[in-house]
């Protein structure tokens, strides 16, 4: 892909997006290399976490605890898969993709979990017009994304393992045993080269969600990521993913005020945590989870709105909206929710919260 294209592509995978980031890392990295991984153990933490490498600043890619990380990269040193769990937007999927890209390169072998998953998308399945035209041929199979890596000695993502049916999840559980795909319709099997890994991540609050069997959750390493600890940590994670996000889809509003992330930041903390930020007021949750993610996605938004039909700065109306969307999601309920906390709450917060909160009422009606 030459860098004309690259310009024209809606969403770059990381190895592309932070190519001379690896270029550097790989340059300066003089630690031993694991089979099939393109930098060492410390290089990948340094790609996760953030540093230098010779001249080149390395951006930090996840904003958090960093033993968490080096138990992850650990994990895919050994014969274990690697599952990742927690709450919505604690950052599991950019975590899983950044790990695959620093270790071997490319992060496009993906499973997306969903209740239709099958279990042939799992291992392999077939081209049916070659398989009834020449009878089982390596030309006819279908070979899944967990097969290539396989083959490659590579890392195979699979995104919320847990709303496969179980039947389907268990697919995984002789692979990740026996570290082969039996081909019997061929008459032989097809071992992983070494450096092949599976990072799956799971959502500890969606609905209809499958529950992993004993017998799969023993071929994993476990990690939970948190929420983030303070408030601190999680303006900069929306400040952060905010400013990336707005550069790649080239917003031209202006990017929000601290100030501004901060006032997000703080509402949604206390609608996830049921308790205002001083401790001294219950608040009433909201029927959806209001995530890190749904921040950054209604100040991208706000900001659209604001290049589009504004000024090109974010005015509290932009943000009116973007907060009516993201908390408003049962309209019943959430929208008794959001008044309560607009009226005991953010009213009482007083002049600089004011234009705020009277953009915010009016949306809500």
């Amino acid at each position: 892909m030459t860098k004309h294209d690259e310009q024209n592509v809606l969403r770059l995978p990381s190895e592309k997006l932070y190519s001379e980031e690896l270029e550097a890392l790989k340059n300066m990295d003089k630690d031993s290399r694991p089979a099939g991984w393109q930098l060492s153990p410390k290089a990948v933490l340094t790609y996760i976490t953030g540093g230098k490498a010779g001249d080149t600043e390395i951006t930090p890619k996840y904003i958090g605890n960093k033993r968490l990380v080096e138990i992850a990269i650990a994990t895919l040193l050994t014969d274990r898969a690697l599952l990742l769990i927690g709450e919505p937007g604690t950052a599991k999927s950019w975590l899983s993709e950044n790990l695959t890209a620093a270790i071997h390169g490319d992060s496009s072998k993906v499973i997306q979990g969903t209740a239709g998953t099958t279990e042939e998308q799992i291992r392999y399945s077939w081209n049916y017009a070659m398989l009834l035209a020449q009878g089982p041929s390596d030309q006819a199979l279908i070979k899944s994304p967990i097969f290539r890596a396989m083959e490659m000695g590579g890392i195979a993502r699979f995104e919320e393992i847990s709303r496969c049916a179980s039947e389907v999840q268990d697919a995984l559980i002789s692979i990740l045993s026996e570290k082969t795909v039996s081909i019997p319709e061929l008459g032989r099997e097809m071992p992983a080269a070494r450096g092949f890994s599976i990072i799956a991540t799971a959502n500890t609050r969606d609905r209809g969600v499958n529950e992993m069997s004993a017998a799969l959750k023993r071929r994993f390493n476990i990690i939970v990521l948190p929420a983030p600890a303070d408030i601190e940590t999680e303006v900069d994670i929306v400040r952060k993913r905010v400013g990336e996000i707005s550069a790649n889809y080239a917003l031209t509003a202006s990017l929000p005020e601290d100030d501004v992330v901060r006032k997000i930041v703080t509402i949604f903390r206390e609608l996830r945590s049921g308790m205002t930020m001083d401790g001294k007021e219950k608040v009433k949750p909201t029927s959806g989870v209001i995530s890190t993610a749904e921040a950054i996605s209604l100040l991208t938004g706000s900001m659209a709105l604001a290049a589009s039909f504004g000024s090109g700065t974010i005015q509290e109306e932009d943000i009116a909206a973007g907060l009516q969307g993201a908390i408003v999601k049962d309209e019943e309920k959430d929208r008794l929710v959001w008044k309560e906390y607009l009226d005991n709450v953010m009213k009482k917060r007083g002049s600089s919260w004011r234009s705020l909160y009277n953009a915010c009422s009016e949306m809500n009606g």
